[in-house]
């Protein structure tokens, strides 16, 4: 039924694998190179077609300095890191608690109030564009770091609590039954015996919200507008002006939005396999 490890496989197929395995790559990668090949070459190049060959000239300082010093990229980045920490550390707290209230406790609606949570994942969030953006006209939170930081954390939630609850239910009851029996509060069970079973779950989990929050453009476009509050992808933007791209500029700033999270899953690599392949082999 699933695919045998490619150790066991006869000779002739490892080396197949090891053959396609870098050409696969590199074809999953091609749009990823070609942005950063278009990052370092001279806005002539767009002009005069040359789209896939060698640039002209390298302006790979000329362009950068300019993402950097002639624009309002820092400010962007910086509205980035102001809307996706507080979103992260929100969505983690809450459900955090929801996944330990429902993956712990026993009470009538206890299923009702999960199939809630993840039933939200399912609502295709372009159909909640206009309701979003008028409540957050009517509340004053229109292009503002606060109404993205509010809302993100509401929708994120949802999936939070679904992997929190589902990681709580795996850890080793008898451990909350032993703390109740030596008379330890429920808040104190929390912080002191499950908390602590469940960094590689939060871990795994703020890899993956940060990833989603930093690099979301549809919420960014729709509920903010301007370097005050837009963050870095929406931000790329501004470099199109009324009658033409600066293609050469876009994709230098694509590649410096881009290196949070892949700086984020680097350092938090090994915390973040462990969380999500943690009881996966009894």
């Amino acid at each position: 039924m699933f695919p045998r490890p490619i150790q066991q496989l006869s000779g002739g197929r490892q080396v197949a694998y090891q053959v396609f395995l870098p050409i696969a790559l590199f074809i999953w990668l091609i749009p990823l190179l070609a942005v950063m090949l278009f990052s370092i070459k001279p806005d002539g190049d767009f002009v005069a077609g040359n789209f896939w060959g060698m640039p002209s000239s390298f302006e790979l300082f000329t362009n950068y300095g300019k993402v950097f010093f002639e624009s309002d990229m820092p400010r962007y980045l910086l509205n980035s890191v102001l809307i996706t920490v507080p979103t992260v550390i929100g969505a983690i707290v809450l459900s955090s608690m929801t996944g330990f209230a429902l993956g712990v406790y026993k009470f009538r609606g206890n299923l009702l109030i999960f199939f809630m949570f993840i039933a939200g994942n399912f609502v295709p969030f372009q159909i909640l564009m206009v309701p979003v953006r008028d409540l957050t006209v009517s509340m004053n939170l229109y292009d503002t770091k606060l109404g993205l930081v509010l809302f993100h954390i509401a929708f994120q939630t949802g999936f939070c609590t679904l992997f929190m609850r589902n990681f709580i239910r795996a850890l080793p009851f008898p451990l909350i039954e032993s703390a109740r029996v030596e008379g330890v509060a429920e808040w104190r069970i929390f912080l002191f015996v499950v908390l602590p079973l469940m960094k590689p779950a939060l871990a795994a989990l703020a890899v993956l919200i940060f990833t989603f929050i930093w690099n979301d453009y549809f919420w960014a476009v729709v509920l903010t507008q301007g370097p005050d509050a837009q963050p870095v992808t929406a931000g790329i933007t501004s470099f199109n002006s009324q009658f033409r791209a600066a293609y050469h500029l876009m994709s230098a700033g694509s590649i410096v939005a881009a290196l949070p999270p892949v700086a984020m899953f680097f350092l938090m690599q090994k915390h973040f396999i462990a969380g999500l392949t943690l009881g996966a082999v009894k």
